[in-house]
């Protein structure tokens, strides 16, 4: 990080991006260049997203992908999705998840956030894993709204729910009320799980009329 702090923004990255590409450009590889601080973290998210929404046999939208290992866990736990979309920004980390040559699976280069068409992909479920933790309260739920209106059935996602993870200026966390609240206002029923970690939140929405 520069000793001036993080820039809000640059002539070529956002500040949701600048984290990502901050570790990279910092030599910082596997996992932690995903901003996670380590697999368990990860896993243990990927855990409540496929305890709390059917995944099997739908066609998934991994927005924020990173390498695609959201697809990699489910396909080890024997949890095969009709078809996995992951869209993914920086380059380097695109061509990770390109290289695991998964099948039925597509990475796409996009911006969700500045793209939010891109989410409209005839998605059943679109998934947000860790890639809303560096959006500020507009983007956050601009992008939630936008994902509601390209899902065909379920949105799941998690999100920092109280400051204990948010020490960094680049991590951004959300009242669990408030975020339910803006889930019902779209027109969903949201279900939330809290037992997995102190401070993160996910949460799963199913559109209004499909099957369980």
């Amino acid at each position: 990080m520069p000793e001036s702090g993080m820039p809000k923004s640059t002539d070529w990255v956002p500040f949701y991006l600048y984290p990502y590409l901050d570790a990279r450009q910092r030599g910082v590889k596997g996992i932690q260049a995903l901003l996670w601080p380590d697999g368990e973290a990860q896993r243990i998210r990927f855990e409540a997203l496929a305890r709390n929404c059917p995944l099997a046999g739908l066609r998934i939208l991994d927005a924020g992908c990173g390498r695609a290992d959201l697809l990699g866990y489910l396909l080890e736990r024997g949890i095969v999705p009709a078809h996995y979309t992951g869209l993914e920004m920086l380059p380097a980390t695109i061509r990770e998840a390109r290289r695991k040559k998964y099948e039925r699976c597509k990475i796409v280069a996009a911006d969700f956030v500045q793209q939010p068409k891109k989410l409209q992909a005839g998605a059943d479920v679109v998934i947000f894993c860790g890639s809303l933790n560096t959006l500020s309260r507009p983007q956050f739920y601009h992008t939630l709204g936008a994902a509601w209106a390209a899902t065909e059935q379920w949105l799941a996602f998690n999100f920092l729910s109280s400051p204990f993870w948010s020490g960094e200026e680049w991590l951004f966390w959300h009242s669990r009320e408030s975020v339910l609240a803006f889930c019902r206002s779209l027109g969903g029923e949201p279900r939330f799980d809290e037992s997995y970690m102190h401070g993160d939140c996910t949460v799963v929405v199913r559109k209004p009329g499909d099957p369980e």
